[in-house]
């Protein structure tokens, strides 16, 4: 594992921000997962069979370039709003990061 020293603002790496950060980066791959699965996917999203044809979209809806960006500005910001207890709102339009925020959403709850 390679190791680093990081401090800012008091923010040291130690074993309970490690775990912060591992938490952090499963998030966005869990809605980098059902993003890339709402643009592509018309049926088998867990992949419980190999792919084939019939499961994938005739038409993209959605763009992939644009969904991990996306969810990794919600992630980050998620953590400052917390650490800063700050009131914000994350403003994106609706077309080719859709999929990312109906990802985020679901994760949400």
């Amino acid at each position: 594992m390679l190791r680093v020293q990081m401090e800012h603002k008091g923010w040291t790496m130690n074993q309970r921000n490690l775990e912060f950060i591992r938490k952090m980066d499963a998030y966005w791959r869990a809605a980098n997962y059902l993003s890339v699965g709402q643009i592509y996917l018309y049926k088998n999203p867990l992949l419980r069979e190999p792919l084939s044809r019939e499961h994938i979209k005739p038409r993209l809806l959605g763009h992939w370039g644009t969904s991990p960006g996306l969810n990794f500005l919600y992630v980050h910001l998620n953590r400052v709003i917390r650490r800063d207890d700050l009131n914000m709102l994350f403003i994106t339009g609706p077309g080719h990061g859709g999929p990312s925020l109906v990802a985020l959403a679901y994760l949400e709850g």
